[in-house]
């Protein structure tokens, strides 16, 4: 049952591999003016058209965006060193909290911007930019509301003969004073980031592909490794070494499982390491403190096999009580990273997370059939040996059907 399922999670996750290309639904017209070139932007339904004048390396540009809340604020903006939130010189466009009217002020999001240790204040871009407005869809009646459009006009001056910009935009729900607040972080906000070549009008669709790519392959293994081998491994220690036909082979069985569980983990825990590198300008801390602790507690329960005492050691109980804490405490962070990894991948109601609760599951209703199976045993040998105790049965009574018991 439980390999079919792993078949299940490979075919579900393939599945939900999205095409990560850019629509080609975008408008190049405005009322005010008509440009070159169009883009849709892959997330919050955003797009972009451009005329870039290369003779004097100038680009104008028009933003189009929503807003999300009557109260919240949209802006755009570029990033002159890197493709992340910080570093990008942006222009937000908000309603005036005096008059209600839309305002347009430049921001430097700096690294204290991700802290939110102080408001956002506005300052001048130091970059060039020679004019910007706003306006919302709808001409001067248009008021702000939750899903009304804006467009955001701009005109840089850009480095000659470098024509590829990094491209920041997102949206927030309120705005304080003339701070905007942090936007929301799920996994299309932290995504508003392309690399554009304002020329050719192409983008960096391999980097993008290439780190969906490792996305995907991170959450396979892990999920495989850390949500199901490592669980697996738990179940084999604690209901086959009981029974006395098996001898030690459960003990072989339970450790390959877990050793085998823990080096795929450690695959995975690597990439996850390279995605956090290649994507600088996105933090999942939770995630990752969770994988942090997964990974720790799964060596130490590894390393632990080394010093393993014997039976006859005084210091086997003390043993035994930390590798059952450790591992059971491996395996809860394990599965519960398992989801908190869905939920970041933006794949909480997908086919995959379907997959993987089947799988498991499937896992918990073997466990629950394999305890009740222990604590009949149990119980039944209770009272045998009470009865043979009180001399109403006989030796050999006692030792039928009593292959396993609970631990």
């Amino acid at each position: 049952m439980l390999p079919g399922c792993f078949f299940f999670f490979f075919l579900f996750v393939a599945l939900q591999v999205p095409d990560v290309s850019f629509s080609s639904h975008c408008t190049s017209e405005t009322v005010s003016k008509t440009f070159e070139k169009c883009m849709t932007l892959p997330t919050q339904q955003a797009s972009i058209s451009w005329t870039f004048h290369p003779q004097n390396a100038t680009l104008d540009l028009v933003f189009f965006g929503s807003f999300i809340s009557p109260s919240g604020w949209v802006g755009f903006g570029i990033n002159p060193i890197s493709p992340e939130m910080t570093g990008t010189r942006a222009l937000i466009a908000f309603p005036d909290p005096n008059s209600g009217q839309l305002v347009l002020l430049p921001y430097i999001l700096d690294p204290t911007v991700k802290l939110q240790r102080t408001p956002l204040l506005s300052r001048p871009l130091d970059i060039h930019l020679l004019s910007s407005s706003a306006t919302l869809y709808g001409g001067r009646m248009a008021t702000i509301h939750d899903g009304a459009t804006i467009q955001i006009y701009a005109t840089f001056k850009l480095v000659p003969n470098k024509t590829k910009i990094h491209y920041v935009w997102n949206r927030g729900l309120y705005v304080q004073g003339y701070s905007p607040t942090i936007h929301q972080t799920a996994i299309n906000d932290l995504s508003s980031i392309a690399t554009i070549d304002v020329l050719s009008a192409t983008t960096a669709k391999a980097q993008n592909n290439n780190i969906r790519t490792l996305k995907i392959i991170h959450g396979i293994i892990n999920a495989i490794s850390w949500g199901m081998l490592l669980p697996i491994g738990a179940v084999t220690a604690r209901y086959l070494r009981h029974i006395q036909t098996l001898g030690p082979t459960w003990f072989y069985a339970h450790a390959g499982v877990q050793l085998f569980a823990v080096f795929l983990g450690t695959v995975g825990f690597s990439i996850g390491i390279r995605l956090g590198e290649l994507s600088p300008g996105r933090v999942y801390g939770l995630h990752q403190k969770l994988g942090y602790a997964t990974f720790c507690l799964g060596w130490l329960q590894t390393l632990a096999l080394l010093f393993r005492p014997k039976t006859t050691n005084k210091f086997r109980k003390y043993w035994k009580s930390y590798h059952h804490f450790v591992g059971y405490a491996c395996v809860v962070l394990g599965v519960v990273n398992c989801f908190q990894g869905f939920q970041v991948m933006g794949e909480s109601r997908s086919y995959a997370m379907l997959a993987y609760c089947l799988c498991l599951s499937t896992l918990i209703g073997i466990c629950i059939a394999l305890e009740v199976n222990s604590w009949v045993i149990f119980c039944r040998k209770s009272k045998e040996d009470k009865l043979r105790r009180e001399g109403r049965i006989g030796i050999g009574s006692s030792e039928k059907g009593s292959g396993s018991g609970h631990g």
